[in-house]
């Protein structure tokens, strides 16, 4: 499960006017008149309207802030601030778009960002309520052009690991012209990340990131390999149970946490258009990081098979 982030200097309750954090710049609504449109661990994402400005109609944002009940937590209170700081830092088409930070009247930190349609997670979910089996093949493709863009930008340019990788932190917008990261609390300067300070989510962590390491680029990329096979299973890494002990008393969950960090079987008979699909599965989630490839070195493969990588969007919408 996700836990909350220390902050870079290990220090508490540092005043909003320091000048590593963004500054207060815009006053939330109160969050009971707010719709919530998503949530994690002790933290909620609420839809808010803005009013037009000189005429012309503002797209919404997305704010995000600790529970009230955890409003005490300071753990949960520095990821927003951790979250806020490294957001307002980047700049690119497959990251969720900074807009503020700002506290609540009862003190609870704030991050607003760009809004974004559903999270690739709630596709899932959807998709498997419906009745279907996995996302189409051009899906698949446009979510790992969409997080590797992402991710060579966060690696080669920003020096920075993700963390989280998994669908639920992978953003939707349309009918998938546009993919995006988006929950950088847990997030590590690549040239310092240790093991002990690694704070992803354990069913998408590399094995590598639950033992000695070392912590590198590659357990983002070991993370989007199960994002593959999430799409083409419709299920969350590590736990399918048989059917024959598919009953709530039969679920343990330390038994799924024995599997963690291991590369879960494909099935057998995928249909010959998601080749490209399984051998860029098979090969992110290589259990030693070496093999695996640095996000460039995916989006070369996908031009290489004709992959129209400037064809994706690379707009960024305000």
């Amino acid at each position: 499960m996700n836990v909350g982030c220390k902050s870079p200097d290990n220090k508490e309750n540092r005043p909003c006017s320091s000048p590593s954090i963004p500054s207060p710049n815009f006053v939330p609504p109160p969050t009971p008149l707010l719709k919530r449109i998503g949530y994690g661990t002790g933290v909620s994402v609420y839809h808010m309207d803005r009013s037009p400005y000189n005429h012309a109609l503002r797209s919404p944002w997305a704010l995000k802030t600790v529970n009230r009940q955890h409003s005490g937590r300071s753990d949960f209170q520095e990821r927003i601030e951790t979250e806020a700081k490294i957001l307002k830092q980047l700049k690119h088409p497959n990251i969720v778009g900074f807009r503020g930070y700002s506290m609540t009247e009862d003190g609870r930190k704030v991050l607003a960002m760009e809004e974004c349609s559903e999270s690739l997670g709630d596709l899932k979910e959807q998709m498997c309520e419906s009745g279907g089996t996995r996302f189409s093949q051009q899906q698949i493709v446009s979510v790992i052009a969409g997080v590797a863009k992402g991710l060579q930008y966060l690696h080669d340019d920003k020096g920075l690991l993700h963390g989280d990788i998994k669908s639920y932190n992978i953003l939707i917008k349309g009918n998938f012209e546009e993919v995006k990261l988006c929950d950088f609390g847990v997030s590590l300067e690549l040239k310092s990340a240790k093991v002990e300070d690694y704070v992803g989510t354990g069913a998408w962590a590399a094995p590598e990131a639950l033992d000695e390491g070392p912590l590198t680029d590659k357990a983002d990329i070991f993370s989007l390999g199960l994002v593959i096979w999430e799409m083409l299973t419709l299920k969350a890494p590590h736990m399918d149970i048989d059917d024959s002990l598919a009953s709530e008393e039969a679920f343990d969950m330390s038994t799924c946490e024995m599997h963690f960090g291991e590369s879960p079987a494909l099935l057998e008979g995928l249909p010959g258009d998601y080749a490209l699909v399984e051998e860029l599965y098979i090969w992110c989630t290589q259990q030693n990081h070496q093999l695996r490839p640095h996000a460039r070195n995916i989006l070369t493969k996908l031009s290489e098979h004709g992959i129209a990588l400037s064809a994706l969007p690379t707009h960024i919408v305000l």
